[in-house]
């Protein structure tokens, strides 16, 4: 049965790593992953937002353009496009949308629809497409989505999203537990 997945891009399908060259580059520093133990980065660079905007503005399209594949999500992404239908939707500027099509073409990735709202507030647009399940990497967002829809989300386990869950957000380590996850619950379906 055809279901209509909602997929978060950045640290989701991208590596949740993706961004830290450059922070680390611009800012001098020396961070891992497991340094981003909160999703808001001002937080972790104790920076204030201005900073933060100032630079990530100007460094987001190239950051987006050079994004390496998340480990797994290609062959389940492309075992999914066949028989799903694939909405990726995102925090993205909207100016953006040029950029994250190029991106996919070059990770040949396919895609029903790109949606790119601007915001972290992703429950409107998940629920504007009728989404049967969303795979995020933002814990207050995959919260929210469970919470307001009633649908299952997929949370991809990162240093940043370590608060607790409801029973609905199902937290996994990679492509291949959700994969998993995903087969099991659409048997029940």
């Amino acid at each position: 049965m055809m279901k209509r997945f909602g997929i978060d891009i950045d640290g989701t399908v991208t590596s949740p790593d993706s961004l830290v060259p450059y922070i680390n580059e611009f800012f001098n520093l020396e961070l891992t992953l497991n340094d981003i133990t909160r999703y808001e980065l001002t937080e972790v660079l104790n920076i204030t937002p201005k900073e933060f905007a100032d630079w990530f503005n100007k460094a987001e399209p190239t950051i987006y353009k050079k994004s390496p594949l998340a480990k797994g999500a290609k062959p389940v992404l492309d075992q999914w496009k066949e028989i799903h239908e694939l909405y990726f939707i995102s925090a993205r500027k909207k100016d953006l949308i040029e950029v994250t099509k190029e991106w996919f073409n070059t990770q040949e990735l396919m895609y029903h629809h790109i949606e790119l709202i601007g915001s972290h507030d992703k429950v409107s647009t998940a629920k504007k497409y009728n989404v049967d399940i969303f795979f995020e990497d933002k814990h207050d967002n995959a919260v929210a989505i469970h919470e307001q829809l009633n649908i299952p989300v997929i949370l991809f386990n990162t240093p940043y999203n370590q608060d607790p869950i409801p029973k609905g957000v199902i937290r996994v380590n990679n492509w291949k537990e959700a994969n998993q996850w995903v087969s099991d619950w659409l048997k029940e379906s």
